[in-house]
């Protein structure tokens, strides 16, 4: 029996993907290094691979807006060895008509079944949305980690999120009719306390869990003894959910929807004991949010027992050279698997790869 726990995407091909008319990538099972000037096509690569890893984008939410735009579909193909067995999976959109998702030519009833079998941690820019940006970026972050090594969460947040919709639909409705039906209400009301409190013990548990690793990785990378910090905030914190739902009915119906719950959740990102968005230079939040990403996979690993794919899309602008090299040296180790990088600068990036002893492979893309 192997013991082999990687996921190594060994070839990439892509039709009407993006900028893409037709491109196929061959692939170490290291470090793979795409360079180019902005506008390439780098970032699309990455999207790529992550559709197949969580069955869509990172950047755009609706399927086609990742269609080429003379094109009526997109075709996203990849050959993986998943725990020294070979994969194939398959992925296709065409406008007007449902997506297509295969792993070894068989159809997937259900597009979550196949999240954490091929799990992914991407680190780019975008991240930056975490510290800046609404509470919903956080939640979004903590669910796509949580959702990768944990099927029972994945199900219990699309639960709730249906749960929530309708009884929000109620409130306006009763509203609108100047009506008002307690026990059907009350159907949703304990369908939101049953998979919120186990939504909100997970999100707890992940919490203190990340720290210590996250805080280790911080300062590998940055070289200090910065204290680095996670506070979960949740309305759930000041009781059972089911009373807290029944004691905010007034304020709810009033308002015409759910005022209490866990899709009101946040995380106070904090360095120092100071809130890193408002006290954090662009140095530290970067770092920040390599190491927070860095810890997630980590956890990932360890309740998966697959090592992910990581994605690293231009993380080292604005940088200094010496965190640039730990973030390499970090991603290099046996810790991590196969990893894919994104840069602009050649001779930059090349200089720092033959320097970990790694194998690496850099593809050019004009």
């Amino acid at each position: 029996m192997t013991t082999d726990n990687n996921c190594n995407l060994t070839k990439l091909a892509l039709v009407n993907f993006k900028n893409y008319e037709q491109a196929d990538f061959d692939f170490c099972p290291k470090i793979n290094c795409l360079v180019g000037n902005n506008g390439t096509g780098k970032t699309n690569v990455l999207d790529a691979i992550y559709y197949l890893s969580m069955t869509k984008s990172s950047l755009n939410s609706a399927d086609t807006q990742n269609i080429r735009y003379d094109a009526d579909f997109f075709v996203i193909q990849g050959e993986y060895m998943r725990k020294g067995a070979p994969e194939n999976l398959y992925c296709g959109i065409k406008r007007g008509q449902k997506k297509i998702f295969r792993r070894n030519r068989k159809d997937y009833d259900r597009m979550s079944e196949h999240i954490g079998l091929f799990p992914a941690v991407t680190v780019s820019p975008a991240d930056s949305n975490l510290i800046t940006g609404r509470s919903e970026e956080r939640r979004r972050f903590i669910n796509e980690i949580i959702s990768q090594y944990n099927r029972q969460y994945l199900h219990d947040m699309m639960q709730y999120n249906h749960a929530l919709i309708q009884r929000n639909a109620l409130l306006k409705t009763f509203a609108r009719d100047r009506t008002f039906n307690r026990e059907i209400l009350d159907l949703w009301t304990e369908q939101l306390a049953i998979t919120g409190n186990r939504i909100y013990k997970c999100r707890s548990e992940f919490c203190l869990e990340i720290i210590p690793v996250f805080q280790t990785i911080y300062n590998e990378i940055s070289g200090t003894n910065e204290k680095v910090m996670l506070v979960y905030n949740s309305q759930l914190r000041d009781g059972d959910f089911y009373t807290l739902l029944n004691e905010a009915i007034e304020k709810d119906r009033q308002l015409q929807f759910t005022t209490v719950g866990i899709h009101r959740d946040d995380l106070s990102m904090q360095i120092n004991n100071f809130t890193i968005r408002k006290h954090g230079s662009q140095g530290q939040q970067k770092t920040f949010l390599v190491a927070l990403k860095l810890a997630n996979f980590g956890f990932i690993k360890q309740y998966c027992n697959i090592t992910p794919i990581l994605l690293l899309d231009d993380i080292f602008d604005k940088f200094d050279a010496s965190r640039v090299a730990n973030i390499i040296r970090i991603v290099s180790d046996e810790r991590f698997g196969q990893i894919f990088i994104t840069d602009t600068a050649r001779e930059h990036i090349e200089t720092i790869l033959k320097d970990t002893n790694c194998t690496y492979k850099l593809f050019y893309l004009n």
